[in-house]
């Protein structure tokens, strides 16, 4: 290591030392979006973890491997090293990639892989050399969840003191700060009660090397927050929304409660969604900004126009669930309405006006929820978007009415977003072109998603009878 630069890897393995650390924590993410990990004693862990990695059976993570290919490896990154905040030893947790052991290939089904080579392709485009991602990703703080489901029953029941529906309840005492529904957007407290673990996550989230810009209580009755990240280039903004989803979710625990990026876990009131910020840039200089309308670039425009024609296929990836569709119901503020605009909501797309420097130009895809997985929903958005300013697809005249205000012979020409899972992952198998480029995504990927979805999500829930539907059907 006799280097005049102490390489990442160094850096990584001299940490440990003068910091007494004692374990590092491998985090990698599956296929349908959530991280797993294991755990190595420093003992075994030097420079050549960072070249060899660490063998895993990939059969027992979903939607990868059959058990008569099951081997697979994870290299650690050491770029992303953070000290864990929750483990008691002295831990220190790496963003790992995952390789094909025979080949030393990355591979093609691991998310992050699909993640570095869409950033890989816009540098190969020349259009732009780094995306910025910046995503708002709403969650759901409860005390208590209860759920199951059998051939004979099924039930959920969530709680939060927060809740409405509690302002009847003994407490001994109940002191009545509830916000109303639809209405819990920046009270003070004592109505916002959860301002304290907020700031505990704020303070956590910077330990780890995460840049928060606000923190506030969320529109929705029963403890809907958000906490907003700096944006971030693609690979970077995903590696740190997952770490942001942990220490969320750890915070929470370690005062006895739990949180949800579940996007609509409460009937009648708003779902949780993740509003994504994106721009180009070229050479440090902001490739979105311009004179069209809302102070917009012809690069932007297009960009816009590449999202709203590939939407449908798109949520496929940034709406990947079937209680995704639970939240985009026509008639709310749900962005349901395939549109651009500088000031209506309900537009899928929407060019925020809070500040007039060049820099700040970025558009908003108000669509995704934070049950996606960042990796492929970032890397979809940006090859959509690519797609529409490489072959300059016009966008159409934005939606600056009040929705509420529209004609149904006004609406009717405005597309909608597919009502349904089924109906996103039909979208994508018809129209999923714009992602193969590059090799960015593939179609073992694409397919694997598809049947994954159709097979373990669409399929299983179409099957089982509904307790809504014995309150409509029982007594026929």
């Amino acid at each position: 290591m006799g280097k005049e630069k102490e390489s990442a890897a160094e850096k990584v393995l001299s940490f440990i030392k003068k910091n007494n650390i004692e374990f590092v924590d491998m985090k990698f993410m599956d296929f349908p979006g959530q991280w797993q990990h294991f755990t190595v004693p420093v003992s075994v862990f030097d420079e050549s973890s960072f070249e060899d990695g660490f063998g895993f059976d990939g059969s027992s993570m979903r939607g990868w491997k059959r058990i008569n290919e099951s081997d697979m490896l994870i290299i650690p990154d050491p770029n992303t090293m953070f000290v864990d905040p929750f483990i008691d030893a002295p831990t220190i947790s790496l963003i790992c990639d995952v390789y094909e052991p025979a080949t030393k290939e990355k591979y093609d089904r691991c998310p992050r892989n699909i993640a570095q080579k869409a950033e890989a392709y816009l540098k190969s485009t020349g259009l732009a050399d780094t995306s910025y991602f910046g995503p708002e990703a709403e969650f759901f703080v409860f005390d208590d969840v209860r759920f199951d489901s059998g051939p004979n029953f099924s039930f959920y029941q969530v709680d939060s003191i927060e809740g409405r529906w509690n302002s009847g309840r003994e407490e001994n005492p109940n002191l009545g700060y509830k916000p109303r529904y639809k209405e819990g957007y920046f009270p003070v407290p004592p109505t916002d009660q959860l301002m304290d673990l907020r700031n505990e996550m704020v303070q956590n989230l910077i330990k780890v090397g995460i840049d928060v810009e606000a923190q506030h209580h969320e529109v929705a009755s029963g403890g809907q927050c958000e906490i907003d990240m700096k944006f971030q280039p693609l690979l970077k903004s995903a590696d740190q929304l997952l770490m942001f989803k942990y220490i969320i979710k750890n915070t929470a625990r370690k005062h006895g409660k739990t949180v949800t990026y579940m996007p609509k876990p409460i009937f009648g009131d708003n779902g949780s969604g993740m509003h994504v910020h994106v721009s180009l840039w070229l050479k440090n200089k902001p490739l979105f900004a311009g004179g069209g309308y809302a102070g917009l670039s012809e690069t932007a425009l297009y960009f816009i126009g590449g999202i709203l024609k590939h939407a449908p296929s798109l949520l496929a990836f940034t709406n990947p669930t079937t209680n995704s569709y639970k939240r985009l119901v026509p008639g709310f503020e749900a962005p349901v309405n395939l549109a651009y605009s500088q000031r209506n909501r309900s537009a899928s797309i929407r060019i925020p006006m809070y500040s007039n420097s060049p820099k700040a130009k970025r558009v908003e895809f108000r669509c995704p929820d934070p049950s996606s997985n960042p990796y492929l929903a970032f890397s979809a958005i940006l090859m959509a978007g690519l797609d529409g300013v490489m072959n300059r697809i016009d966008p159409g005249d934005p939606l600056d009415k009040d929705i509420y205000d529209m004609s149904p012979e006004e609406l009717k020409d405005v597309p909608s977003t597919p009502e349904s899972l089924g109906a996103a992952l039909k979208a994508l198998a018809d129209d999923h072109e714009y992602l193969l480029k590059g090799n960015v995504f593939t179609e073992d990927v694409i397919n694997a998603w598809i049947n994954y979805k159709m097979d373990r999500e669409v399929k299983p829930l179409a099957l089982r009878p509904h307790p809504f539907e014995f309150e409509q059907y029982f007594d026929v």
